[in-house]
């Protein structure tokens, strides 16, 4: 373990801003790859010379079968013998969808390659470097790590944990309501707030709500960004008696976007079978769709990596109080709602004592018009050590 640290320590005094620079520029490239990668990761890489020019880039697109470092190469030809590459993530070794990226590397003569972080892949992880390292060419890791962690935080959850990144998104007033008294909800939030929610959307392989707020808001749960995604947002609905109406948005447009149901075992057969007729897919089981590690298992066997929970507060309280959330986002408006009666945006448990209450680390505090947007990753609960 010394080892390698003194290695490190060794390369970081190594870097320079050109490194800095060209680095964050494969994290730039490797983005354009937003929705258009998933399951696989956001890859990035820029070829250049001594100078320091670039003579070539490239990012990685699922469909496109051809990884960032073999657009960036074909870009480069013959200059990018002894030339430095540039990688958002670590170069593949193995035989996958494409050749080795690594190959690619080696055999067009790069001198140097570096990249901020490994890839967890079991497929991929150290081996890239390994074989990298073995042909002779240096290797650099760890510049940038942070922010190419947070740039692929989906990606290496998904592979780590087994189950989709879950991302909790609520729209609440300044005093913590989602919606009055008599249950009117629209708008809590301005249309810049609305219009970053659609990006975030657009970001996630599935969108998920609770049968309450399909029953009173009626939604589409649609990506409404305007951006290309490669798969459609698959729409997630957990509903115990299966009461969403075959007539409701969600089932009337399962065609054109899917729509899973998780719902119990005696659920209603009668809705079950018009639900099914109009396209929309129905998972049952004996815990009621309220297995939350369960749903997120299903969504991980069909490779969607990411989750994006809208609620209601009954759905956003039992993904908190289960642990099961990586991070959140609070769209607040400058709005008092009061009332006893209003719903809160967060029921479950919850906490007992104030030492027990989720604590957001990284947070980011985010003008969105007239309201503001606070994002951050829960960290275990703290306890009192006094």
């Amino acid at each position: 373990m010394q080892r390698t640290i003194a290695t490190h320590e060794r390369e970081v005094n190594d870097w320079t801003d050109t490194d800095r620079r060209l680095l964050a520029r494969a994290l730039a490239l490797s983005a354009k790859g937003v929705a258009l990668v998933s399951p696989g990761p956001l890859v990035g890489c820029v070829i250049a010379n001594d100078g320091g020019e670039i003579v070539g880039e490239g990012f990685y697109v699922y469909e496109q079968l051809k990884h960032a470092e073999t657009f960036a190469l074909e870009q480069a030809g013959e200059r990018a013998r002894a030339a430095t590459a540039y990688v958002s993530l670590e170069p593949h070794g193995h035989h996958g969808r494409t050749p080795p990226c690594t190959d690619a590397l080696i055999k067009a003569g790069i001198a140097r390659v570096v990249a901020p972080i490994e890839d967890p892949n079991p497929k991929v992880s150290g081996q890239g470097f390994a074989h990298l390292r073995s042909a002779g060419v240096a290797v650099s890791v760890g510049l940038l790590a942070r922010e190419a962690k947070k740039l692929n935080e989906k990606y290496l959850h998904f592979v780590r944990a087994g189950r989709p990144f879950v991302h909790l998104k609520l729209a609440a007033s300044l005093d913590g309501k989602i919606a009055t008294r008599t249950g009117d909800t629209r708008w809590i939030t301005g249309p810049e707030s609305r219009a970053r929610v659609h990006e975030l959307r657009h970001e996630y392989d599935a969108i998920l709500v609770g049968a309450g707020t399909a029953a009173s808001d009626d939604p589409l749960l649609t990506d409404r960004s305007g951006l290309t995604r490669r798969r459609p947002l698959v729409r997630v609905l957990l509903d115990e008696t299966l009461k969403v109406s075959p007539d409701s948005r969600l089932a009337s447009t399962a065609h054109e976007s899917p729509v899973l149901v998780f719902a119990g075992a005696a659920a209603s057969s009668s809705n079950s079978e018009a639900l099914k007729s109009a396209g929309v897919e129905i998972v049952s089981d004996e815990a009621n769709g309220r297995d939350l590690s369960l749903v997120l298992g299903e969504l991980g066997q069909r490779l969607l990596q990411s989750v994006l929970v809208e609620g209601g507060a009954n759905v956003a309280g039992r993904f908190l109080d289960e642990g099961l959330v990586d991070k959140v986002s609070f769209f607040i408006a400058p709005l008092l709602i009061g009332g006893r009666g209003a719903p809160n945006a967060l029921a479950g448990s919850g906490a007992e004592l104030l030492g027990d209450a989720w604590e957001l680390q990284d947070v980011e505090i985010t003008a969105r018009g007239k309201d503001i947007e606070v994002t951050g990753y829960p960290l275990p609960r703290m306890r009192d050590e006094a």
